[in-house]
């Protein structure tokens, strides 16, 4: 969940651009509901949004208040789809900041939905803890005494629990600690409930006091906008989503579409061919039918040349990142990646050492030449 709670005003306005279309009706009657499937030949049980209709969440939740901590992306999308499934939502932020100048602007009211985290801690009865990992560290001595005995303690991240030894984030033994997170970004968790369909997500129990709490982990699973679920736990959900976004999702794609760039270009080729033989041919053309049909079909549907070398070279492709993958998961695993991750999001000058990396990419040869490829498709013109 790469994009949980990304902070940038891109990203802010991005959600923004989607918070008011129109909501369609969530397709709640649809005869599916909780089951059990076959996963590549291991049985897995999966929930659905089916299973828990509009009247079984008010039930369930009728004397709840969700306090959403954190205005990023997720708390964004989170809150709003709460929000729109009438449940009783108060969002907390710092006072006077850019989120919560963002949350009026979604409709949050001052003094009467919108509060400082204290106040809002104070309200809920579910405390839904979306700060970023870092921000989770600072401001748990702040929210800690309104996590009291009967509360809900709930993240869309292990992060912070996982890792407590690097962030100090203990719960109290008297409440249930949940997790839901959904696997996406929170424009996407908020563009998909708008459309009356729903993002993928995985729930997570650390503590159940109540004995309840698995029940309201996956009910709050839908609240916020899931269409199915399926059940993890906090040190698994943290170990697979650190290990993704730092591999396939974003680290391993940025550094494989470079590798192969630069090898055509010092062969002679054209940014603009290099770029459109390794990115954008990638995005606009092959990734969209491999995750609508898999990659056996990708295989099926090219000429028989690119189906032949792809067989050919896909072996040797595996063999060399899985050491790779395999000292990556170890890293992260071992609380390296935390605490590279706590340490470099908590420096005073943390916005401007990002600011300087993702220039480095923005402004490198290759995305440059992709600014004008895509600048170049038929709904840019």
């Amino acid at each position: 969940m790469f994009f949980r709670l990304a902070r940038s005003l891109a990203q802010r306005q991005a959600v923004r651009s989607i918070v008011r279309l129109p909501v369609r009706p969530m397709l709640l009657n649809q005869v599916r509901g909780v089951k059990t499937l076959d996963f590549g030949g291991t049985k897995e049980e999966v929930w659905e949004r089916s299973d828990f209709p509009k009247e079984k969440l008010n039930a369930i939740f009728k004397n709840d208040v969700f306090a959403v901590i954190g205005y990023g992306t997720q708390g964004m999308a989170q809150s709003l789809n709460l929000r729109d499934n009438k449940m009783n939502v108060v969002v907390g932020v710092r006072k006077g900041g850019a989120s919560w100048n963002d949350a009026q602007k979604d409709g949050w009211v001052p003094g009467k939905n919108l509060f400082s985290i204290e106040e809002a801690c104070e309200k809920g009865s579910v405390i839904m803890n979306l700060l970023s990992d870092a921000g989770q560290k600072d401001a748990w001595p702040t929210m800690k005494p309104y996590v009291t005995k009967g509360k809900t303690l709930y993240f869309s991240h292990g992060f912070g629990v996982i890792f407590s030894d690097q962030t100090g984030i203990v719960p109290p033994k008297d409440v249930d600690v949940i997790l839901a997170a959904p696997k996406g970004s929170g424009a996407t968790v908020r563009s998909l409930f708008l459309e009356g369909r729903g993002i993928n997500s995985s729930v997570a129990i650390f503590q159940d006091v109540s004995g309840k709490a698995r029940e309201r982990a996956f009910a709050l699973g839908v609240a916020i906008g899931s269409g199915y679920l399926y059940e993890t736990t906090f040190k698994k959900e943290v170990l697979s989503d650190l290990t993704g976004e730092r591999g396939v999702l974003m680290g391993a794609i940025q550094g494989a579409f470079l590798a192969q760039y630069e090898v055509l270009r010092a062969k002679g080729h054209s940014p603009s061919e290099a770029f459109n033989e390794t990115v954008e041919e990638a995005t606009q053309s092959l990734y969209p039918l491999i995750g609508k049909n898999g990659m056996d079909w990708m295989f099926a549907a090219c000429s028989t040349t690119a189906r032949r070398g792809a067989l050919d070279w896909a072996p040797k492709f595996h063999a060399a990142t899985k050491p790779v993958f395999e000292e990556l998961y170890e890293s992260v695993e071992n609380g390296t990646e935390t605490r590279r991750s706590l340490e470099e999001n908590s420096r005073p000058d943390y916005r401007q050492r990002l600011e300087a990396e993702l220039k480095e990419i923005r402004e490198s040869e290759m995305w440059r030449a992709g600014r004008t490829v895509r600048s170049l498709r038929p709904e840019n013109q």
